[in-house]
């Protein structure tokens, strides 16, 4: 026999359907939910499978974002095989029905079924450290999201009390520029005080500049103050959102700053780490998503395989004597990682940075490709270099 248990994984709870052999579910779909009791019950059905079929069943289910954690972590101790399957493997293989329905105990049973048919390997882990990186890296990139959302409506704000304030700060979201625009939010307020007094206020903020470019600024804001459309006192609601902003704007910052330090504590204890930065474009923060997506390179053993990991690979279609001559990639894989490897290209292409990457990029455009099918192409070379990099533990050595 070669018994498997297929779990349809939901918030809270899953689907289970056993099956002894291919062909031959064992009794009926049951569901159990994801806290410790629903998690010991279901173990006492998988022991019954195991005594039934005399050898321990395996157990497949879907990657569903977090909700499948309680589970496969109750499977990885008590030491249970388990393959986690990608969403897209799982949907082709329903779609091989001619009956269109869809339930928990037909995508039990469907997971099932597809472990007789596909050539599965059991999903392997990545280790703590992986796990700790990915999860501060992909924090990072989250709280970074929110940061630019808050800054744009933060600017939209600004727009409806203070316009002219845009052109005293190049960095309106700089500490200097949020601490003058929390004392004094409106032209009103900066037209009551005197330049000397703004300027020395603005010196206790913790810029360490002169005191005579302090008095530049505070004779700046001055005339924007005087320029600025709204001289009469503005609505107290948008004076309220300003400061609202502005202490978002801080908090944000402070964390995002507290991350990068752990990010770049944790990510300095992986060897790969310095040697990925030896890539021309790839930085600190880049080269730790690399690192924590990646998960270590001895899962990949092709570099077309950890290029298929990141969706960079190209879809194929043909059907005949037809064979499509546009193949774009298949965005199927980590879209951090694919992200991380863009933006990698983007800043390696930039100031000159990356010499070979420029060749190879300039050959590409010289082809005739656009400027975008060019830079996927520079992503998918950049994939094979980092495995080579890794698996020789070599660093980049780029053009002279």
């Amino acid at each position: 026999m070669n018994p498997v248990i297929g779990l349809d994984v939901a918030k809270g709870e899953s689907q289970v359907q056993a099956f002894l052999k291919r062909k031959k579910p064992y009794k009926k779909s049951f569901k159990f939910e994801h806290h410790l009791q629903g998690l010991h019950a279901f173990y006492q059905f998988y022991q019954e499978v195991e005594q039934v079929s005399g050898q321990p069943p395996a157990v497949i289910f879907e990657s569903t974002g977090h909700y499948h954690e309680p589970v496969l972590q109750f499977l990885e101790d008590q030491a249970i095989t388990y393959y986690v399957i990608n969403p897209v493997i799982s949907y082709e293989a329903r779609k091989t029905s001619l009956r269109k329905v869809k339930t928990d105990k037909i995508d039990a049973f469907h997971l099932g079924e597809l472990y007789y048919k596909e050539d599965l390997e059991v999903f392997q882990r990545k280790n703590e450290q992986y796990l700790n990186l990915r999860q501060l890296t992909r924090q990072h990139s989250a709280l970074t999201d929110s940061y630019v959302e808050i800054k744009l409506q933060f600017q939209a704000a600004v727009d409806h009390t203070f316009p002219e304030y845009h052109s005293v700060f190049s960095d309106l979201c700089g500490k200097l520029s949020l601490n003058t625009l929390l004392h004094y939010p409106t032209s009103a307020a900066i037209q009551e005080v005197s330049q000397q007094t703004l300027a020395m206020e603005m010196h206790q903020f913790g810029a360490k500049r002169s005191y005579a470019w302090f008095l530049d600024k505070a004779a700046q804001l001055k005339a924007a103050a005087d320029r600025n459309p709204f001289q009469h006192p503005v609505c107290h609601g948008h004076v309220v959102s300003i400061q609202m902003y502005i202490q978002m704007l801080f908090q944000y910052q402070e964390h995002l700053s507290q991350l990068q330090k752990e990010i770049d504590a944790l990510a300095k204890t992986f060897e790969d780490y310095d040697l990925v930065q030896s890539v021309p474009g790839i930085g600190e923060k880049i080269g730790a998503t690399i690192i924590s997506e990646v998960g270590g390179i001895d899962q990949f053993e092709r570099p077309k395989q950890l290029a298929a990991y990141a969706g960079l690979d190209p879809s194929v279609f043909e059907s005949g004597k037809y064979k499509a001559s546009i193949n774009r990639i298949t965005k199927r894989g980590s879209s951090r990682l694919r992200q991380a490897l863009y933006s990698a290209v983007q800043c390696g292409l930039a100031k000159n940075r990356n010499k070979k990457l420029i060749g190879f990029y300039d050959r590409k455009r010289n082809e005739g490709k656009p400027h975008k099918v060019a830079v996927i192409a520079c992503a998918n070379k950049l994939v094979h270099w980092i495995h080579a990099m890794l698996k020789r533990q070599e660093a980049f050595v780029d053009q002279s």
